[in-house]
């Protein structure tokens, strides 16, 4: 059988196994006719639920959340997660792990045996309709990591629907594709086939079980950019017409899926921000960046953006190893850019400083000093000033000139009476750095100090060493 037939899309990647790809900008080989028009997505609001116009996200890994790792344990830390200003709670697969070729002891939970179960491990589907209507309460929306690219190789669909897979010409299942059309060393997933239309229709009927069932508001899809994108057009009416205000996350970054998704992830951004506070490069790769985004994307689209993830943390390392003294810097910059929804991972608000071991229980430290106050002032931030709203409810991103050289970066975001200026430093020492053309000089009230400061449009600011300032009108 021809496996190029069979994957319309012949980008792939497996986050449950490997670091992020490259971010994807551009049409890519094979894609769907009704996806290939690269036009901005639109700044219709309407296509957004209204309650998602200035949320913010955190993933939740469940096994390693607690010593327990159930949803019962979990259940205690969401008044704390509320008080953080967490709007949706991204839950990391919560389904039977597969067995057959698992990797490690307890397996991926990418590696699915079963799309309408819950993990023992994690407790029983009461505890987690108790869980989810607990976070309801909250005001807190339940997002569900869904892995369509693959199974486990021993769900019932290997047995049952040996069609629904990619197949070897010897007529057994394969391990998932690379981009040249060959196997990976994925070994604990199946390869699904979505040249079948009849597994598609049984995928999007999995999905609206979570939804009727489990009262879910929405999914994070893993690989979005490896499934044909023919199946999110199919999908999402079906899951709109079940929950109208539901929310879509993929993990993709290609303005095409915004056809059908909400949100997509900035990887490009995340790994240049890498790169500055590591001082591999300046701050002045940002203009271009931004540029390209305004270009690709406009300001109908929310983008993700983060300084940690599941991936990052297991793969690539914590943000203190990543960015150092400047991860706070690149969290104040990512998370007020024009476009961001903001992402905050399992035990970022206790300094977690290890890498979660991915495949083994391996609970997060919550012993660490706590950056909480520093993150409920962001989300404060995101949720107070107008100028920060999510996609197109959301203010352009205006450059601030100064003299701060390759270390430091301003901008300005203005909406109405609201103004937002944010400055970075990503240098060894304060940077007392010149600025000129502010576009709206006046009183400003500093975010985190609370101190009140003047500004004309031409004037100085004082920016600590590996720091930010954040100051509103």
């Amino acid at each position: 059988m021809n496996t190029a037939l069979l994957r319309i899309s012949a980008v792939l990647a497996l986050a449950a196994c490997a670091a992020p790809p490259a971010p994807v900008t551009a049409p890519a080989a094979g894609a769907p006719p009704s996806a290939i028009a690269l036009s901005p997505p639109g700044a219709d609001a309407s296509f957004y639920p209204a309650w998602s116009r200035n949320a913010v996200i955190y993933e939740v890994n469940v096994r390693q959340f607690t010593p327990e790792g159930t949803f019962a344990a979990l259940e205690p830390h969401l008044p704390r997660l509320k008080g953080l200003g967490v709007d949706i709670l991204w839950l990391m697969p919560i389904q039977p792990i597969g067995v057959q070729n698992r990797k490690g002891g307890l397996g991926s939970y990418y590696s699915i045996r079963d799309y309408t179960a819950i993990n023992p491990e994690h407790g029983t589907e009461a505890d987690f309709k108790r869980f989810v209507s607990a976070a309801h309460r909250q005001g807190m929306r339940v997002i569900l990591d869904w892995v369509a690219n693959h199974t486990a190789h021993d769900h019932a669909w290997t047995r049952e629907h040996r069609n629904w897979y990619t197949l070897r010409p010897d007529g057994s299942i394969s391990y998932p594709l690379d981009q040249q059309g060959k196997e990976t060393d994925w070994t604990d997933v199946a390869d699904l086939n979505f040249g079948n239309a009849d597994m598609r229709r049984a995928m999007i009927g999995e999905m609206r079980w979570w939804l009727d069932e489990m009262g879910i508001d929405g999914f994070r899809a893993d690989v979005a950019w490896g499934v044909p994108y023919e199946f999110w057009a199919e999908a999402r009416p079906a899951l709109l017409s079940a929950r109208p205000d539901l929310f879509l996350l993929a993990e993709a970054e290609d303005p095409r899926l915004h056809q059908w998704f909400h949100a997509t992830y900035a990887w490009e951004m995340h790994h240049l921000l890498n790169e500055i506070a590591q001082g591999k490069k300046g701050t002045g790769e940002l203009d271009p960046y931004f540029a390209r985004q305004d270009s690709l994307y406009g300001r109908g689209a929310y983008r993700l953006t983060f300084t940690s993830n599941h991936d990052e943390n297991s793969w690539q390392g914590t943000e203190f190893e990543r960015m150092g003294r400047n991860h706070l810097a690149a969290f104040v910059l990512s998370a007020t850019a024009q476009n961001s929804i903001p992402l905050l991972y399992s035990g970022q608000e206790a300094s977690l400083n290890k890498r979660l071991r991915f495949f083994e229980k391996d609970t997060v430290d919550w012993s660490g000093p706590s950056l909480a106050p520093f993150y409920s002032a962001m989300f404060g931030l995101k949720h107070t000033q107008p100028a920060l709203g999510n996609g197109p409810w959301g203010a352009p991103q205006v450059k601030l000139q100064t003299d701060g050289g390759d270390r430091v970066y301003a901008f300005t975001r203005t909406e109405g009476n609201n103004t937002v200026l944010v400055a970075v430093n990503f240098g060894d020492r304060t940077a007392a750095v010149g600025y000129q053309g502010l576009e709206h000089p006046g009183a400003y009230t500093d975010w985190f100090s609370k101190d009140w400061v003047q500004l004309g449009a031409t004037g100085r600011l004082n920016i600590p060493a590996h720091g930010y300032r954040v100051l509103v009108r």
